[in-house]
């Protein structure tokens, strides 16, 4: 059985509310899985959480984060008070500012951090929470870890369908459809122009349905990707990658949940780790990969955020030239840009 449908299952299951057996570790979203199945897996009511590192800490758990290492998943000991509502009240951030002091929890180091970190990064390849029961049971799904770290780390880029698209104001396009065979997901590049045989103009641009369509003044995805094709069509020709990255790689629920957070007074950056996750999730092996797909391995990137030039470095993709790429800012997203440069290194 290959590895690519057994992520899928994997990742289907997980937001189907059922269980995964991960290597060694069997789990149950939080998040997803309901009072029945729970029920089944654990009959006895006594089974531990699994949260990430980032949530532990913003649940005060700072001991058994420590012992565990900053990135290092934690397992929360069953208590009384720990029933289904409990938990899912201590893996979703939005109840943090309602709630009054958490009950005593004993937290503690995984004790396979190995497969733990591969069962959340499934959580996060679902979009769900990063809260897992730990479950004594047999599963139909399994996946081994290191499949899902190779799909991660190693993603392969499958050109399934690609046609011509014309735009207003653009050079002759076309777009290729990729679909990454561990997940499932489906990416595409749009080709606007031609090259010339020199390395083409570069924007990889991260999904945002909010900013691109709906128009969201929270952020500036919408005006970079509207500045982006312009940008291209000038230049006679260059790349945009759309890639299925919403919320940095946290997805669209995620991402909505941040949205919240910020509402209360948290930075995206501080949001995004209160939710469990990392500052920024996203890899650019994809990207690398997809770019490969259509024949190119140097680049001039569009873009003021250093992580994606020494992401696609990183992935073997050269990149020649960095193109700055800078939007006016709107009362609503200033502390938002304010806070990429500041926290996350943008570049003027």
């Amino acid at each position: 059985m290959s590895e690519a449908p057994a992520l899928e299952r994997a990742v289907a299951a997980l937001r189907a509310g059922r269980p995964v057996q991960v290597g060694t570790v069997a789990v149950l979203s939080v998040e997803t899985g309901g009072q029945a199945m729970l029920d089944l897996l654990d009959p006895e009511g006594c089974a531990p959480m699994l949260l990430s590192g980032p949530r532990a800490m913003a649940l005060g758990l700072g001991n058994a984060h420590d012992a565990a290492g900053d990135a290092e998943p934690v397992e929360v000991r069953h208590c009384d008070w720990l029933d289904r509502d409990a938990a899912r009240a201590l893996a979703d951030p939005a109840r943090d500012f309602d709630r009054g002091p958490i009950g005593p929890l004993q937290a503690i180091p995984v004790e396979n951090p190995g497969c733990a970190r591969a069962a959340l990064t499934l959580t996060r390849l679902a979009g769900l929470l990063p809260a897992l029961w730990l479950v004594d049971a047999e599963t139909n799904v399994a996946i081994d870890r290191d499949a899902i770290e190779k799909a991660v780390a190693a993603p392969i880029a499958t050109i399934v369908a690609r046609a011509n698209l014309p735009l207003d104001d653009l050079p002759p396009s076309q777009m290729v459809a990729f679909r990454d065979p561990a997940s499932g997901e489906e990416h595409v590049a749009l080709v606007v122009g031609a090259f010339g045989g020199q390395p083409p103009l570069i924007r990889l641009h991260s999904e945002c349905l909010t900013g691109d369509v709906f128009g969201s003044l929270k952020c500036d995805c919408g005006p970079q990707l509207q500045e982006a094709l312009r940008i291209l069509g000038a230049a006679g020709g260059g790349v945009l990658l759309y890639l299925r990255q919403e919320g940095r790689g946290i997805g669209l629920a995620n991402k909505l949940r941040a949205y919240a957070l910020q509402d209360r007074g948290l930075d995206t950056v501080d949001a995004n780790r209160r939710l469990g996750f990392a500052d920024d999730e996203r890899n650019y092996g994809m990207a690398a990969a997809i770019l490969r797909a259509l024949g190119i391995d140097r680049v001039r990137l569009l873009t003021n955020n250093p992580n994606k030039v020494a992401g696609l470095e990183r992935e073997g993709i050269s990149v020649v030239e960095r193109v700055a790429h800078h939007m006016p800012t709107n009362p609503h997203n200033a502390d938002y840009i304010a806070t990429k440069k500041k926290r996350s290194g943008h570049l003027d």
